[in-house]
């Protein structure tokens, strides 16, 4: 099966990046550093960076943190990793870009929050001070709607419209298309303030899952923004995994989606990283994009009561994982290197023959030999002790020799 194509047609530059159109879908995430320590936040770039995120957004909600951002830009240039920086404005964003040149100038793309930029009057000239700054630095800009933050005025405005007509719409559905025309209606508002129609990504952002699909669909069907995915306060452990795992996945599945952002909660003092390691599986499994080599690997039954290909599996894993941004550059194409390892005599041969290169290690009551096939084919049989590291030695083989370039 192939993804169908996206409907969102422009195409948004972002630093040296594009999003949108036909470009590869792109990964996101944001740091939790107090961004006034630019070092701390600096480094922290450089990790989520490291575990491939491609864009990284700073919370710029202070005067003493828009001042750092020109300095985690320097040391970023100064660690050879000049990674896209996106400001997260609310409340005072007008202030704070206005006010602070250099911060506006070093950041690669600005997220606004129309409900976060004042109520009434106040609301759209807020709003033209921050465009305004975008227009003259030539920034893009992603309107980014929330519906824990929800401009309360049209929200109120929509629902008092819906009781009056004669056939109301649940509350639910009024909420849903007041987040999708708070995007589009900012989005008009923004073109009418100079801002070019490709310079504006959206999104609209909730914590439930089938609200998020239906909000999405309803504003890819309506405009051809490019569309950031999250979902919003997704949560800690499995649930915040899961859950946003199908919230995109399905949104994606239809066709929907430009780059996306995993909002997980990490466990206090873990590090920032998984929600980018989600984001990449997400798209690696849906075969939209590739990041790194995969293994296949049984779930395990009564016929595999050894623990040796749940061993093996593992070592393979971390392996391929610390190997991930060397093959990337010595080896292209290695991201798409497919390795089986399999437990037992029943599915353990053919799922090793579907994979570039695999091993079916024995089952219980079985000869304690282990076939190897690379491309299809048998090619040789590992026992012994020296076992995992002669398959690793054979799985390192197999990509300098497929994914080696010639000089």
């Amino acid at each position: 099966m192939t993804i169908k194509a996206r409907r969102q047609t422009t195409q948004v530059r972002i630093g040296d990046k594009y999003v949108g159109s036909e470009h590869p879908i792109m990964v996101q995430s944001m740091t939790n550093t107090p961004t006034e320590d630019f070092e701390a936040t600096a480094r922290q770039v450089i990790e989520l960076a490291d575990a491939g995120s491609e864009v990284v957004r700073i919370t710029v909600n202070t005067r003493e943190a828009a001042i750092a951002v020109p300095k985690i830009v320097s040391f970023l240039e100064r660690a050879g990793r000049p990674v896209p920086l996106v400001g997260d404005f609310h409340f005072n964003g007008h202030h704070l870009l206005r006010e602070y040149p250099d911060c506006a100038a070093n950041l690669a793309k600005y997220r606004i929050n129309p409900g976060n930029v004042g109520r009434g009057e106040k609301h759209d000239d807020n709003f033209k001070q921050m465009i305004d700054v975008a227009v003259r630095h030539q920034k893009p800009v992603r309107i980014g709607v929330n519906w824990g933050s929800l401009d309360q005025d049209l929200l109120a405005k929509m629902m008092d419209e819906n009781a009056k007509s004669q056939d109301p719409k649940p509350a639910s559905t009024i909420l849903i298309d007041a987040i999708v025309e708070s995007a589009i209606s900012s989005a008009k508002m923004a073109e009418a303030y100079g801002l070019p129609h490709d310079a504006i990504i959206l999104s609209a952002k909730v914590s439930e899952v089938p609200e998020l699909i239906t909000v999405y669909r309803k504003l890819a069907a309506v405009c051809d923004y490019p569309l950031h995915l999250g979902l919003t306060e997704a949560g800690m452990g499995d649930k915040g995994i899961i859950a946003s795992s199908i919230a995109l996945g399905t949104i994606l599945a239809d066709g929907i989606g430009d780059t996306i952002r995993v909002s997980l909660t990490p466990q206090p003092g873990a590090p920032r990283q998984k929600e980018v390691e989600i984001c990449l599986q997400i798209l690696q499994s849906l075969q939209l994009r590739s990041f790194s080599a995969q293994v296949t690997a049984c779930p395990g039954c009564g016929r595999t009561t050894s623990t040796v290909f749940q061993e093996l599996a593992q070592e393979i894993q971390n392996h391929l994982k610390q190997k991930r941004n060397q093959w990337q550059k010595q080896y292209p194409g290695s991201e798409n290197l497919k390795v089986a390892v399999m437990g037992c005599i029943v599915n353990g041969p053919g799922e090793s023959k579907y994979a570039d290169i695999g091993i079916s290690l024995p089952g219980t009551g079985e000869d304690p030999r282990a076939p190897v096939y690379v491309d299809g084919s048998y090619i040789k049989t590992l026992e012994g002790a020296r076992l995992a590291n002669d398959f690793i030695d054979m799985v390192d083989d197999y990509v300098a020799r497929k994914y080696g370039v010639l000089v």
